[in-house]
């Protein structure tokens, strides 16, 4: 099955980025350069909001491979047309890029089934809603930040808050150029307590 990862760049209070937008504190070196060219080697698919790909839009990045536009990297290779771009959206009608599949389903049942199919692993841009919709559904599989050494006081987090704990598994942490720690997490699947566990267990909390 398809290796899910979600992540980027962030602030060491959590922001992936800074009030109205704002990128300037982004440290690119060419530890992130290798990084990312590595990454996106084992990626064939994307999935995003549609507040991040509007910015990616704006910004001029497009579809298909160029990198996270909320950490300021790229691929390095002006973008890889065989990378599937999905953009998950309950109000947008159409959008005009054709490399881009429009999807307003709901995004956990969609994911799930395209991990199922064939091909590389699937990244999550941007942030957001989407994000954690797709953590709490369980499909998200890595979790990846390149912490910077800034606090940014506000912005936009890197994860919302949700209606449960995800538990994490370190699989990697080390320091890469600019003061900046790069930190690669797997998520536990925690068994959850079939019908005749939650009743005894509510059972046992009402007596």
């Amino acid at each position: 099955m398809r290796t899910v990862t979600y992540g980027g760049a962030c602030s060491l209070d959590g922001f992936i980025a800074g009030p109205d937008g704002a990128i300037d504190w982004l440290h690119f070196s060419p530890d992130v350069q290798h990084i990312m060219t590595e990454y996106w080697k084992g990626v064939d698919a994307i999935v995003m909001g549609r507040k991040t790909w509007e910015f990616a839009a704006a910004a001029g990045a497009g579809a298909a491979g160029t990198g996270d536009p909320g950490s300021g990297e790229s691929t390095g290779d002006g973008g890889q047309p065989e990378i599937a771009t999905y953009v998950f959206s309950r109000t947008l009608g159409s959008i005009a890029d054709p490399r881009v599949q429009l999807v307003s389903e709901d995004a956990g049942a969609f994911v799930r089934q395209l991990k199922r199919r064939k091909g590389k692993g699937i990244c999550v841009l941007g942030g957001g809603e989407l994000a954690r919709s797709l953590l709490e559904a369980g499909v998200v599989d890595e979790i990846g930040f390149n912490i910077h050494p800034v606090l940014l006081g506000s912005g936009v987090p890197c994860v919302l808050r949700g209606e449960r704990r995800i538990q994490l598994e370190l699989v990697e942490s080390r320091t890469i150029a600019g003061g900046c720690v790069l930190s690669t997490y797997r998520v536990k699947r925690v068994a959850r307590p079939t019908g005749a566990a939650r009743a005894g267990r509510t059972t046992r909390a009402a007596g």
